[in-house]
């Protein structure tokens, strides 16, 4: 089957070369002719594992292509994936602009062509927008009656850093449809994947992706705050305590003598707070949607108020040990908002450099992908230094946050730490290290521990 895809961002891009890997005709549009320029040479414009070696592939089997020209491709295929950005508003609400200016873009395309499409919304979108403002939208410039042109829904359930896998080993794909005629032609695009398909109405298939995220987000908070419960009281550790929570059966079934450890464990775990494309937007904008329908949403309120506050648990811990910030060299480690991506859209390191660097820090920065010739993040014009290595990071400071559990980072050690002019003081925001190998060694301070200063040792 021959299909456009408008955005070749983290989605567009993963789903365009996804549906190329199972042999679908794939067109790319963006209006970024230098990220054209890559598509169309086997070179993938952002980093994700695995996404590369798939796009030579399809490249070179021709399975692939990119173009700036929106009404060649949608001229060119039988079905159009709508896969652009839906960023916050001030109000935390999503600008629906790209949505309505690509949804008019589409519908002239269409005045042009006779024969029936099917346009796909894979952009996260509010309850209500794919029926009140694309539908209608591509109706006004098309000229045609919706009937004439199919409508589907399709939520994406992507995890930045294993977007490849997770694309090409769903879950579950969910189609809402405006009718069967359209649930039945997205579904022949998916019928080489082995999954549960939900085929539901457009406005649940919307709100399946917030409340897909806005839990994953709640257990993050809600763990946080345990987190800080725990720091705030001698003998508790927030790991420990989450560890037996794991074990109830109702969220860790034993089947066959074995624990079945769901995934979803990972995210009922401490941390520095999420961030991302998705989880900060998405929560911020189902609350201001309830706000819209005279709903005050204060579980989703109280989750973006903990996770705002998280990463200043490590500059704030980092304090309390050193007595004051002014002048203390502190390395934070990690900036993408997670590992195995260059993403730091709403990264935890950016609040927590800026709070260091209002703290008369000297900080240094280290992170395995993001440097001084990638970044994205709204860091510019702020006094700190990009560290060349793991060693450079952390030789000679007064203390090393960690924020980004980099595998990298695993070869850290107390050993390690200690070569350096100083015997750094090591916040781990992440509970990524064994504590067995640091605590008494040196320097150890993991989240959500009350740990009294008089056991940290001294430099």
């Amino acid at each position: 089957m021959k299909i456009s895809i408008i955005g070749a961002g983290y989605v567009g891009l993963v789903t365009g070369v996804g549906l190329a890997s199972v042999g679908h005709e794939v067109f790319c549009v963006d209006v970024n002719e230098e990220k054209v320029k890559k598509i169309n040479s086997g070179i993938s414009p952002i980093y994700e594992k695995d996404l590369d070696k798939l796009l030579k592939k399809a490249s070179s089997k021709k399975l692939i292509s990119a173009t700036s020209d929106l009404k060649s491709a949608v001229l060119n295929s039988d079905i159009t994936f709508i896969t652009v950005p839906t960023p916050s508003q001030n109000d935390g609400g999503i600008d629906l602009s790209f949505i309505k200016k690509i949804s008019h873009q589409i519908g002239i395309a269409l005045l042009q062509k006779n024969k029936y499409h099917l346009i796909v919304v894979k952009s996260t979108v509010v309850p209500e927008t794919t029926q009140d403002i694309v539908i209608p939208l591509i109706e006004k410039y098309s000229k045609k009656n919706v009937g004439q042109f199919g409508v589907c829904m399709n939520p994406e359930f992507l995890r930045e850093g294993g977007a490849v896998y997770d694309f090409m080993n769903p879950d579950r794909i969910v189609i809402g449809q405006l009718d069967k005629k359209s649930g039945d032609k997205l579904a022949e695009v998916y019928k080489n994947f082995k999954t549960d398909i939900l085929r539901t109405s457009l406005n649940n298939a919307e709100m399946i992706k917030y409340t897909n995220n806005a839990l994953l987000a709640t257990l993050i908070s809600f763990s946080n705050e345990i987190a800080n419960i725990c720091q705030q009281t001698p003998g508790t550790d927030a790991f420990e305590v989450l560890k037996g929570v794991h074990l109830d059966k109702r969220f860790n079934p034993i089947l066959n003598n074995k624990r079945v450890n769901p995934n979803f464990l990972t995210y009922l775990w401490p941390g520095c707070g999420f961030g991302g494309s998705c989880f900060p937007k998405d929560v911020k904008a189902l609350a201001a949607f309830a706000k819209k329908k005279n709903y005050n949403p204060l579980i989703l309120s109280a989750v973006l108020d903990v996770n705002k506050k998280q990463p200043l648990q490590l500059s704030s811990l980092a304090e309390k040990n050193l007595g004051t910030l002014e002048n203390k060299k502190i390395a934070v480690l990690g900036l993408a908002f997670k590992p195995n991506t260059d993403d730091t859209r709403e990264s935890p390191a950016i609040s927590l450099i800026k709070e260091l660097i209002s703290k008369k820090a000297k900080v240094s920065v280290y992170d395995p992908i993001v440097n001084s010739n990638n970044i994205k993040s709204p860091l510019s014009g702020l006094n700190f230094k990009f560290a060349n290595s793991l060693d450079d990071a952390i030789k000679g400071k007064d203390a090393c946050l960690l924020v980004t559990s980099w595998q990298e980072f695993k070869n850290i050690t107390p050993e390690l730490l200690k070569n350096g002019t100083k015997n750094p003081l090591l916040i781990d925001g992440r509970g990524f290290f064994d504590k067995k190998e640091f605590e008494g060694k040196t320097n150890y301070l993991p989240i959500g521990k009350n740990i009294n200063k008089k056991n940290i040792q001294t430099s």
